[in-house]
């Protein structure tokens, strides 16, 4: 087993206890905030005959958007929690979902020989994973897009352990989204900001592009100001293909 169990139950529990209620969970921001604007930067690079693969999905609010701009989308998430959310909220044929532990090599292989050469979207799951696995989720995007897909992945930076920091210190306590996520042992912003970009190219990823950018999060400071975590965005291709 490359994640632990504690891991794994700490997502399956938090799922099961998230309604399918759109925005419960902190991270389930309105498309219009993340994959929209994500896609627009992943279409420059990518052909939209593709499949594209959300992995980390989680209740597939942003790979039901992502269907309406590429050929296909299909959700995948380590929470089998997760994927009842996502295909109770799920409609047209142009969207699937399914339980995928991305640090199962031979798993992943077998998605990609489904699938064919795909596309990635991936929103803040390196950052979180077991240091451990990191380097196997890293591999599996280099799986999935093969020889011609394209990645699009986005990160939390150290900066966000301050955000969150701030809104966790506040008298009354972290605000209840935040406190979920704490209380079901989930470690947000765990990874260094030089370790993303090691793991990529290690995984044999080229950087197309990247940039700073700010994940909106479905919840408040007490302030009533909205909690953005820092991000970086990249493009990625097989280090082969990329020139």
């Amino acid at each position: 087993m490359n994640i632990s169990a504690d891991y794994r139950n700490s997502w399956e529990s938090y799922w099961r206890e998230t309604s399918d209620k759109q925005g419960e969970a902190i991270w389930d921001s309105d498309p219009s905030l993340t994959a929209v604007p994500h896609s627009e930067l992943l279409l420059r690079y990518a052909d939209t005959a593709r499949t594209i693969v959300d992995l980390g999905c989680g209740n597939g609010t942003q790979t039901r958007y992502l269907a309406t701009r590429f050929a296909k989308a299909v959700g995948v998430d380590l929470s089998h929690a997760a994927i009842d959310h996502a295909r109770r909220a799920a409609g047209g044929d142009s969207v699937e979902f399914e339980q995928l532990d991305l640090t199962e090599t031979e798993a992943v292989r077998a998605l990609h020989a489904r699938l064919g050469d795909s596309n990635v979207y991936m929103r803040a799951v390196i950052h979180q994973s077991e240091p451990s696995a990191r380097p196997l989720v890293a591999d599996a995007i280099a799986e999935i897009i093969g020889a011609r897909g394209r990645a699009f992945v986005v990160e939390l930076t150290s900066a966000s352990r301050q955000v969150l920091q701030r809104a966790a210190a506040d008298p009354a306590g972290p605000p209840p989204k935040l406190r979920r996520v704490f209380q079901h042992g989930l470690k947000p912003a765990d990874a260094a900001d030089e370790e993303i970009p090691r793991l990529l190219g290690e995984a044999g990823l080229d950087i197309l592009a990247s940039g700073e950018t700010a994940l909106p999060q479905t919840e408040y400071m007490a302030d009533g100001t909205r909690i953005d975590l820092p991000a970086r965005w990249f493009v990625l291709a097989d280090r082969g293909s990329a020139a």
